[in-house]
Order: C-alpha cells, then structure tokens, then sequence
C-alpha cells in the first residue's frame, strides 16, 4: 500500500476523503503471470530504474509507492526512499518536491534489518483525532527482516509552526524463520465501527490485518490477526525464503541454514502479493493488493488486483467469486496490458475528493527507461459496484 485529511469525510469511507481506491475488475486469470515482485523498495541496482531526484516543478514526478493527503488547498504525495520522498501539489497534475519527512532515520532501524541506511519503504498517511499518522515500513530487500514504525504530526504544512513529525517507533516486526509474514507495506484502516486496524504484508503467507488500540500506534490486546488475501506457496521453499526467483542478489547457498535448497527453490516464481490497501464504497469494504514483480523497470510485470468483503475481517472475494486468501482477485487497471507507454503498474492507494474517487499508483515508464512514475486516475464504478482505471495512454 489511508484516510486523508483535508478533504471533506465521505460518508462511503471510514478512513475519510482524501484515500484512493486500489483496483477495479475484470478476472484473476488475467493478472496470473508467476514472474513474481520480490520484496519491495531498494531492489537491485542493475535492475531498478529508479525515479530521478526532485528538480523543481514537474507533472511527471518520479515516485515508488505513492500516498496521497490533502490538507486545504494542497495536496501531498509520499513514497518510498531516504526519509519518505515528499511532493506538494495544488491541482493533483504538477507537483513540487518537498524535503524527505524524516531528516534522520529512525533509531531502530538498524537493529532490525542488518545494513539499514534510511530507506523507508511504502508510506501510509491518514488523519485522525486532529492529528496526521504516518506508518513507514523498513526491511533487506527479498527477505522478511522488517519493521513497521509511526509517526504523528499536527500538520503538513511545513511552514506552520505546528508542523514536526514525532516518531513513536516500531509497531511490529517480523523475524525470518518466525514468522510467515512480512512487515512492510502497511495502512491504517478505521472501520465503520470507528476500529483501528493495520493492514500489511508481502509474499510469503500474503496479506494480514491485526487490530490496533485507539492510540493507533500500538497492537490491541488481545491480540486479532487475520491472513485476507494470499497466492500458492510451494511447500518446498525455505520459511526464510520470500518464494521468488527474480531476485538475483539473493546468495542462497548462503542465506538459509538448512540443506533443502535445491534447484527449484531456486527458479521460484510464486506467492508475489504485496501493497495492499483497503477503502469502503457503499456497503462493501474493498481490498486492493498488487501482484506479481515490482521494480524491474520495462521488465516489470507489476499489476493491481480487487476483492470485497462486507466483514472489515473477510473473507474477500473477487469478481469471480474466488477468495482472495485462495489466491483470487480482479484486475483493476483495465487496459494496463495494451498501453503503448507503461509496462506495468501496481502498489495503489485510493482516495475521495470533492465527491469523486480517484487511484494512485506507481507505473513504469517505457519513454523513459522504465523509471517510476506517479500515475493518478479517476475510479469509475459499474452497476454492480466493482471499481475500474484506465491508463487511456
């Protein structure tokens, strides 16, 4: 993968006016390629076309893993990198660049991922109770050593005196050979119920949903945990081992302890679910999730998927009827494959502005070597209430 603040509460949305809605429909089948999206942020250098550093005013902004708020009159884009990577915008079309939002990395970071350096991966920024919540996440690239933290500020205009981001650490962890979930890529969800959860995972046994105190920075007690949408995981690869083949860097005679590493955990090319994000329209609470590889420029296979679910706990069900814990899910970017310019397109978030229901993403640019691009479209919702986007280019 958000309520955002600033813009006016749509009843349709308990995370409020201001998150975009991840995905729209067509079938499964269609975005069942196996090439998988390891990970997510700091992939391979030799791989990754990375978005160009912010230089002044553009309407084709570089980003990873875009978040949207907006607060008066501006809106405000994050995403993955050093510190979260910030752009401002008065019209949602040219954006400015901001500095990171963390000057310094969080402390804890380096204690749970071995060579952290300050890349923070996959932002989600909603308000609540007259505050703004950031979740960030932090890990090693292919591996499940990671961390999900928040931080807090009253404002994002930098120019308030208000304004200072207060870090209130990490919320949870995942350990390799623990856990069979991965911490990263989190949302704050509020149900119609007014209930905090925490929506976040990749790979591995997919997406999960825990419940959060009304602090919204700790885990509820006792505990609720839920597992809401996932894909096939061989039972021969390694607990420690993210199931995905694209990741070359990853040195398997060395990185798992046991002797079951064979060819075929090798040339892996499964379970590639990550980014999930959820967002309420009418009756239904919708669960978008991004299949497939990130992060490998014009050879991504990146691509948004949909289920729903009138439960916030599930199960989800996708156009089809299938379950997306069993794998399911609907296209959402419906002429994603046939587009002369970008090659593929996913980690979504979605959002209600001045009574219209917008998807932001991140796309790869093939005019322009495959770097990452923010990519905003209108939703549009047919008879039966399943959401759609199209690139149109």
């Amino acid at each position: 993968m958000h309520s955002h603040a600033g813009a006016t509460r749509d009843t349709r949305s308990p995370r409020f006016a201001g998150r975009l809605v991840r995905g729209l429909v067509v079938t499964a089948a269609l975005a069942g390629s196996a090439a998988s999206a390891l990970g997510q942020q700091n992939p391979p250098a030799n791989q990754q076309r990375p978005p160009r550093p912010p230089q002044g005013p553009t309407t084709d902004p570089g980003i990873h893993d875009p978040v949207m708020a907006r607060q008066g009159d501006t809106y405000y884009a994050f995403g993955t990198g050093n510190g979260i990577t910030a752009w401002s915008s008065k019209d949602m079309v040219t954006w400015n660049p901001e500095p990171p939002v963390f000057a310094t990395p969080p402390a804890w970071g380096s204690s749970v991922a071995a060579g952290f350096r300050g890349s923070l991966w996959a932002p989600d920024i909603s308000f609540h109770n007259g505050r703004y919540y950031m979740y960030y996440s932090l890990s090693a690239f292919g591996r499940n050593t990671s961390g999900i933290g928040v931080a807090s500020s009253p404002t994002l205009d930098r120019k308030d005196p208000k304004y200072g981001w207060t870090d209130h650490g990490m919320v949870l962890q995942s350990v390799p050979g623990r856990d069979m979930w991965n911490a990263i890529d989190p949302q704050l969800f509020v149900d119609a119920a007014g209930k905090p959860w925490l929506v976040f995972g990749s790979f591995w046994g997919g997406i999960k949903l825990t419940r959060l105190n009304d602090n919204f920075t700790q885990l509820a007690q006792p505990q609720e945990w839920y597992t809401i949408a996932a894909r096939e995981r061989d039972w021969h690869l390694d607990e420690r081992d993210a199931g995905d083949a694209a990741n070359p860097e990853l040195k398997y005679d060395t990185a798992f302890q046991r002797s079951v590493i064979t060819s075929t955990t090798r040339n892996m090319l499964n379970s590639s679910i990550e980014g999930a994000f959820m967002f309420r329209h009418g009756d239904y609470y919708y669960l978008f999730a991004s299949w497939d590889r990130c992060c490998r420029g014009v050879a991504s296979t990146y691509k948004v998927v949909v289920g729903r679910s009138k439960d916030i706990t599930g199960p989800y069900y996708d156009r089809e009827g299938q379950r997306m814990d069993h794998g399911g899910g609907s296209m959402v970017i419906l002429d994603l494959l046939t587009s002369p310019r970008w090659a593929a397109g996913g980690h979504n978030s979605a959002y209600t502005f001045d009574g219209k229901d917008y998807l932001a993403f991140h796309a790869y640019d093939k005019t322009d070597n495959g770097r990452s691009k923010l990519v905003i479209r209108e939703i549009e919702w047919d008879a039966a209430g399943w959401p759609a986007v199209w690139l149109k280019q």
